[in-house]
């Protein structure tokens, strides 16, 4: 079984009976792992599989294989790629990283303003998000919305991050901001050209010494 065996797209209508399904494993994942996913409901899942908001994997023979949503919060400024998960019985072929990638791209073509987050306690997730961007943050850098907060509720470690007056829990924070990166890049292309200018004269003074000779 390969990463060729799978469909990777944007949810629709027509995904809305897997939503259940989704939310058990959902469910059991976070039970298995002992930290909590924020519990939504089939309904909740659904919506966002109409609204567009969301990403599934399908194997090819129409099984449900992962799934991932985006969720807004202080209105619009920050988006979060959350739920990631994928079917036991497809683990290991890549989906994770797959997935990540796909909703990583609606993501940015839906809010291309927003800032990027995410909050896991895992690695292989922290290294996806790393190839795609995000950086290590402190709590303080990620929204500050009330409602988003709630979601760790259903978590076992909520009484550390509240403890701790929501500065840091087990969970390591991530964020893309796309201002940074254009920044990133753009004094990156200065660097390039200083370089071209600094060569085009060093050419120049050579020719100069040449011709003069």
């Amino acid at each position: 079984m390969t990463i060729q065996d799978f469909d990777i797209l944007v949810a629709t209508a027509l995904h809305v009976d897997y939503a259940q399904q989704i939310c058990d494993e959902m469910a059991e994942s976070a039970k298995a792992r002992g930290t909590g996913i924020a519990q939504r409901s089939p309904e909740y899942v659904a919506d966002k599989m109409l609204e567009g908001k969301a990403v599934i994997a399908l194997h090819k023979d129409g099984t449900w294989a992962g799934f991932c949503y985006i969720e807004t919060w202080s209105h619009g400024d920050f988006v979060a790629n959350s739920g990631l998960i994928v079917n036991p019985q497809f683990r290991k072929v890549g989906l994770a990283k797959a997935i990540k990638h796909k909703i990583f791209e609606l993501s940015r073509t839906k809010y291309p303003e927003a800032k990027l987050f995410g909050l896991t306690t895992g690695l292989a997730v922290m290294k996806i998000n790393s190839e795609l961007g995000y950086e290590p943050v402190t709590y303080s850098e990620l929204t500050q919305d009330e409602d988003f907060w709630k979601g760790c509720r259903s978590c076992v470690n909520y009484d550390i991050l509240t403890s701790k007056e929501r500065k840091n829990c087990m969970c390591t924070a991530m964020l893309f901001d796309p201002a940074e990166k254009i920044k990133e890049y753009e004094d990156k292309m200065k660097k390039i050209t200083h370089k071209a200018t600094l060569l085009e004269r060093i050419e120049n003074a050579i020719k100069k010494t040449i011709h003069h000779e």
